[in-house]
């Protein structure tokens, strides 16, 4: 098979991602994206050459099927390890290394390795060999108690904040802040890419407020649907709009169009439920695509909650390709932009047949692949 000539400010930079769930896919997409050549190794039996991957996260990777349990499917890592610039391993603390493919173990190959360590709770501290989900890592972090509206129970905002946010995306991060690193030391090093740190620094503008005072329980702040001019509004066709007229100037622009008269003041919080019951009122009275043709164009700061299907022809995700077609998938394209790199056109994903560029020669591969180690 042809290779895929790589470009993007990562071209030239090869990673190695151990297959995993959402946010080592997430962080190998995101280096993908930019130009980093990632071969994806999966486990043997996962392999269905028949079924190539559509799922977003595996675009622009090659993948194979390697036993890393066995010795041989051990050396062979090791010798493409030697080869990387970077390896994604998504296990619990510990179990890379009892499967001889630790940091000391591939960087005693490649002292310019980066090994990128995504997990929950971090490599260290008491719950670091336990088991855990997206939710449990925000609630420790403190994050999860802050979501939800006024009086319920905390809300998870589905697996967007730990796994991908906190986890994936910050372990992107850190490769590159190794990367930079390795350009002026030539020596690579471990990122401990946790969630629960990663959820804790999203939330660092909220922080000092929550712990000292100035931000209330959750859902009677100003940005977490407590107030009425930051929250959505159900429609007269049972769709909803999101209003954020945070600013004063927005907020006359949007009372302007609503055409609406004697309003409660927003800056009292008393009266809060009385302005959010006649704004509830007034979006009821048009359907969802009337108050954004009214809406369109203003800084009232008023926009349609599109279902997800509609969000790739609005007319700006349109103007900006924020969605692309990969494979004759739509899927949301790379971010963030970069002014003299060339835009982004991820591929879909594909099976890697020859591995000789990662350092495993055409009969060696075969060998493996007799063997049953290799797919």
């Amino acid at each position: 098979m042809t290779e895929v000539t790589r470009s993007g400010p990562l071209a030239g930079i090869r990673v190695l991602e151990l297959a995993g769930l959402a946010p080592g896919p997430f962080a190998g997409m995101m280096l993908a994206d930019h130009g980093a050549e990632v071969l994806r190794i999966d486990r043997v039996a996962a392999v269905d050459r028949d079924k190539p991957s559509r799922n977003a996260m595996d675009r622009g990777k090659r993948t194979i099927g390697l036993d890393i349990k066995s010795p041989d499917g051990r050396a062979a890592l090791l010798t493409m390890a030697a080869t990387a610039d970077v390896l994604i391993e998504p296990f619990r603390p510990g179990v890379a290394e009892r499967l001889g493919i630790g940091p000391a173990d591939l960087r005693a190959v490649n002292p310019g390795l980066i090994y990128g360590r995504m997990t929950g709770w971090g490599q260290d501290g008491p719950l670091a060999p336990t088991a855990g989900h997206d939710i449990d890592y925000i609630a420790i972090s403190g994050v999860l108690s802050q979501l939800g509206r006024a009086g319920e129970k905390p809300t998870p905002p589905i697996n967007i904040l730990g796994d991908f946010a906190g986890g994936g995306l910050m372990l992107a991060y850190g490769v590159t802040l190794a990367l930079v690193e390795r350009a002026r030391t030539g020596r690579g090093q471990v990122v401990d890419a946790a969630m629960v740190d990663g959820a804790a620094v999203l939330f660092s503008m909220f922080f000092s407020g929550a712990i000292g005072g100035g931000w209330g329980p959750r859902g009677t702040n100003l940005l977490d649907t407590g107030s009425p001019v930051y929250d959505t509004y159900e429609t007269a066709d049972g769709r909803y709009v999101a209003v954020g007229a945070l600013e004063p100037q927005f907020w006359a622009e949007l009372v302007a169009r609503l055409g609406l008269t004697d309003l409660p003041d927003r800056n009292d919080r008393e009266q809060w439920p009385a302005l959010r019951k006649r704004l509830e009122e007034t979006f009821r009275t048009k359907t969802r695509d009337e108050w954004a043709e009214i809406f369109d164009g203003s800084d009232a700061c008023v926009s349609p909650v599109l279902e997800m299907a509609e969000a790739p022809a609005h007319p700006h995700n349109a103007a900006r390709r924020t969605f692309l077609t990969v494979g004759g998938d739509v899927q949301p394209g790379p971010a963030p932009r970069l002014s003299d790199a060339p835009e982004p056109a991820p591929e879909p994903a594909t099976w890697l047949e020859d591995l000789s560029p990662w350092g495993l020669s055409r009969e060696e591969a075969a060998r493996l692949r007799e063997a049953g180690v290799l797919a």
